[in-house]
């Protein structure tokens, strides 16, 4: 069954003729419905009682979230080329609406008309929704994409063998003591407690916008791109920004801590072999695109590439273990169209990716635990501290039972009970793995650092080094991605201040993260020039300043830098033009107090202390500046 759901303002259908011998007859010529959820719906061959009900459940919750009150079903053939037969087809489009109004208003538009419509959509994120409930549609890339001739259909073996395979679930505590999740306590430990009903249920798609897609829209830092795929977003210069200095400073750390960088390339022949063997390796959907008479797959990770050129580099084991990095703009996967929402869940974004040979597994595990420590300092170092994430770690029970000190050892650095997860055989080319994780408001999680331990692409990529016997060896690989997905660094911080927002906190953003980090607020036109003497003194010495000229109230123009928030407020008026000191209004103080401007400068340095550094690229005058309108 193939449905397109629309939160809509209003449909108007108009019966013209009865499309085929299979009709319902209808009195009602004319509908108009307002406020209300839309289900286009094909139903295909195979389609059964359980697939349509699955359907109604999935919109009656949207509509419970959303507070929509009535439930529109419309038959529509022309989402699928698979359909049922007609009176199977009428049948079971009625059973939909039996159903769906034991629990709302529901109505049905009569089967096998020719109609006239028209139709206002909502305009949020989430009011078209495409969704499949054919099991085996639904393990295909996109959940409502339909095969066109000549399409390869691209799904991993890996994938396949993740729908096999078998999880058991636990709580380590750092003690090492093992518990199931269903007799763990859970007092104290409610994020936790949500990630491992989060991760046990699978649920993944949203019902309702998250928090972060309103924010990130509201500060004008990122929104959806109308002219490209889902999961291809716009940066607007304040969220470029802020994505920016992400990535230096994680590729800055990285370097420190010992990798090399390079770049390589984001499409790769399919047939290679060792690519494509790969490929069926790794639990992730992909983009193929063609180039003359060849295929090429867009890179989901920068493994490829650093494979390819780890197998052309001559290592010794004196140098293991070696590390490559690449910070990947960007990486695309073909996540389900149904789990692509705002930051959390990209079909392309930027990763930080490291890969590290080492010369065997027990050095494998002592490079695992010193990046298991570097992602939790890079976290913290970026404004994340270990507070606000939960850890999983999986692997197989084979490796648990020959391994289970080295887990133990990473439960007991983590310092806070951590879920497990077991597999009954290992489904892809890592075990184990390691991931921190934070959990929004709407109780889904998200995964930002992990290391995975790989045993099998040394061997493939023809990956070696030297040994002190001058034979070549095949290195285990680990993965790692200190921080995770840069758009998920964004996510992160956006949801937090949501919750913060919602437990009266001041929302906010980390001072060396802000786009601007002091607004100057002239009393009168004559006191624009001193602001902008003041500001561009303050850019020299590296900190973002901006004048509001605009021709508003003075309260005008301080709520609308609250509102944009920034950090530092500065009134400036014929007091302040006279001397050194400033009117200043602090994030998350409600107080004003007087500062002299190099005291302003001294305590933004403190606290930005070394991290990067960035000028804003747009106009310092705010009457200068574009506004961006999604």
């Amino acid at each position: 069954m193939k449905i397109l759901q629309l939160d809509v303002e209003n449909i108007t259908y108009e019966l013209i003729s009865p499309e085929a011998s299979v009709y319902e007859k209808s009195d009602e010529k004319k509908v108009s419905v307002d406020d209300a959820v839309v289900l286009l719906v094909s139903v295909e061959k195979g389609d059964t009682e359980e697939t349509a009900k699955k359907a109604v459940d999935e919109a009656v919750k949207f509509m419970e979230a959303e507070k929509r009150k009535i439930l529109l079903i419309y038959p529509f053939a022309h989402l699928s080329r698979e359909l049922a037969a007609p009176k199977e087809a009428m049948e079971l489009i009625q059973y939909m609406h039996d159903t769906a109004l034991k629990r709302c208003d529901a109505r049905k538009a009569p089967f096998g008309w020719n109609k006239k419509w028209s139709i206002r959509i909502k305009g949020h994120p989430l009011a078209e929704q495409s969704r499949s409930y054919n099991a085996e549609e639904q393990r295909k890339a996109g959940s409502a994409d339909r095969e066109k001739p000549g399409h390869k259909e691209e799904l991993s073996e890996a994938l396949k063998q993740e729908e096999k395979v078998r999880s058991t679930w636990y709580i380590l505590t750092p003690e090492a003591r093992l518990v199931p999740v269903k007799d763990f306590d859970f007092n104290g430990h409610d994020a936790l407690h949500r990630f491992a009903n989060y991760e046990i249920t699978k649920v993944r798609s949203y019902q309702q916008v998250p928090p972060h897609v309103k924010l990130m829209q509201k500060l004008q830092l990122v929104d959806y791109e109308p002219g490209s795929d889902a999961g291809n977003m716009r940066f607007y210069p304040n969220g470029r920004l802020i994505k920016g200095l992400l990535e230096r400073y994680v590729t800055d750390r990285v370097i420190g801590y010992g990798a090399i960088e390079v770049e390589t390339p984001i499409m790769y022949d399919y047939d290679h072999p060792a690519l494509k063997e790969y490929l069926n390796r790794f639990p992730s959907r992909h983009y193929i695109v063609k180039s003359d008479d060849k295929e090429f797959f867009l890179r989901f990770s920068a493994d490829f590439g650093q494979f390819l050129l780890m197998r052309d580099a001559t290592i010794s084991y004196k140098q293991l273990p070696f590390r490559f990095y690449e910070i990947t703009r960007y990486s695309f996967r073909r996540e389900l169209s149904g789990e692509v929402t705002g930051l959390k869940r990209l079909r392309a974004f930027t990763m930080p990716d490291m890969h590290t040979l080492c010369a065997d597994a027990e050095q494998a595990k002592e490079e695992f635990e010193r990046q298991f420590d570097f992602c939790i300092s890079v976290l913290g170092g970026i404004g994340i501290q270990k507070e606000a994430y939960e850890a999983a770690i999986r692997c197989t029970e084979e490796f648990w039972n020959g391994n289970k000190d080295f887990i133990e050892g990473l439960a007991k650095r983590f310092g806070k009970p951590v879920l497990i997860e077991m597999w009954n055989f290992r489904y892809a080319y890592f075990d184990p793995k390691f991931e921190f994780n934070v959990v929004d408001s709407m109780n889904k999680a998200t995964a930002l650092s992990t290391v995975q331990m790989d045993h099998e692409n040394g061997k493939r990529y023809s990956m070696s080094y030297t040994d002190s016997d001058g034979n070549k060896k095949y290195p285990v690989v680990l993965h790692d991605s200190p921080s995770g997905a840069i758009e998920r660094i964004i996510y992160a911080f956006l949801e937090q201040a949501s919750i913060d927002e919602k437990n009266g906190k001041i929302p906010s953003l980390p001072l060396w993260l802000s786009p601007t980090q002091v607004r100057l607020l002239p009393i009168s036109e004559k006191h624009v020039e001193k602001c902008v003497q003041i500001a561009e003194a303050m850019v020299k010495k590296g900190i973002r300043a901006d004048v509001d000229d605009m021709d508003s109230t003075l309260d005008r123009k301080v709520r609308n830098a609250e509102q944009s928030w920034v950090p530092y407020i500065c009134v400036v008026g014929d007091k302040e033009a006279k001397s050194s000191k400033l009117a200043v209004r602090i994030r998350g103080s409600r107080a004003q107090k007087e500062m002299g401007i190099e005291e302003l400068e001294a305590e933004i340095s403190r606290i930005v202390e070394e991290m990067p550094r960035a000028p804003m690229s747009l106009p310092m005058l705010l009457s200068k500046r574009p506004i961006f309108r999604g």
